[in-house]
């Protein structure tokens, strides 16, 4: 690498995109965020505008020259990516992988284990004792992405609706909903949360208060919360029995809890108490970083 050469990561999904610039010491001299690129979420279109005005931005009018590497770590599909950039000058080689890698490599620094991430989809990925690479999940909202903040913020407001219906008991979650949309009776939340223009965001959004319900008692936010993370567990159900089939809890396999909700109290419990009861053989472990560092670690790899 070149004494002044640049390199370049970005960590893109449904809620952001999220990029930093590095220099030839490793050194991060330049971040920038942006909304989220996801495709599947924006739109094909506005997700490459997206991701291009962010490397602008990031790039803040240095020498594109100067870049020799670029690396995308973007939600939605890789294909899409390779082709929307192939053509794309200024940014050196360009790599792109999947959004699961930078959480992988925080949770398991390279070697074998797995991570649980959740933010606006979720995941279970994994690195197997070979070496091997394996993606669970991470279907998108409209086919479950259990954990994840639409699945949780789905699931709040699915109670929330019934309580105002009057075929469930008066909980925290009606008034919490009523009072986030701003609107008082079912049916106006109803037609809200179909047709809204920014229904499906409105809905991730309601999953912050339904997790803090949960962790005030409101037995009903618990039930959501325990419901979503027990999907999320059947996933890695599946990971532990093909990936790890040797694992026991004796010696347990490294594991990462990944996303700011899965690491507030009320869903670290909900895990831990499924952890006990299906007696896991993973050490699960809150993970701290934001994904960008993980990103920022794969580029120090190769650099």
């Amino acid at each position: 690498m070149k004494p002044d050469s640049l390199q370049i990561g970005v960590d893109g999904g449904g809620t952001k995109t999220e990029c930093i610039l590095l220099d030839a010491s490793g050194r991060v001299i330049a971040r920038h965020t942006g909304p989220g690129c996801n495709p599947s979420v924006v739109g094909t279109e506005p997700a490459a505008g997206i991701l291009r005005g962010a490397l602008r931005a990031l790039l803040g009018g240095r020498p594109a020259a100067r870049v020799s590497r670029t690396l995308l770590c973007l939600a939605g599909n890789r294909h899409f990516w390779q082709e929307q950039t192939a053509s794309w000058e200024g940014l050196g080689r360009i790599e792109t992988v999947a959004d699961s890698l930078p959480v992988l490599e925080l949770a398991t620094g390279g070697g074998p284990g797995l991570v649980l991430h959740a933010g606006t989809g979720s995941f279970v990925a994994a690195r197997g004792p070979d070496g091997a690479l394996h993606y669970a999940g991470g279907l998108g909202w409209r086919f479950g992405d259990p954990g994840s903040g639409y699945d949780l913020g789905r699931r709040g407001i699915a109670r929330g609706l019934l309580e105002l219906q009057g075929w469930a008991e008066r909980s925290a979650l009606s008034a919490a909903l009523q009072q986030q949309a701003g609107l008082a009776g079912y049916a106006e939340l109803s037609r809200h949360f179909y047709l809204g223009a920014t229904s499906d965001a409105d809905i991730a959004a309601f999953a912050p208060k339904v997790v803090e319900l949960a962790g005030q008692g409101c037995g009903p936010a618990q039930q959501a919360v325990a419901g979503s993370l027990a999907g999320l567990g059947g996933l890695l159900d599946a990971v532990l029995r093909q990936v790890f089939p040797a694992a026991t809890p004796a010696a347990p396999v490294p594991g990462g809890i990944s996303g700011r909700l899965l690491n507030l109290p009320p869903c670290l419990q909900a895990l831990r108490a499924l952890a006990a009861t299906r007696v896991w053989p993973v050490d699960l472990r809150p993970i701290s970083e934001a994904p960008i560092e993980g990103v920022r670690r794969l580029l120090l790899q190769s650099a």
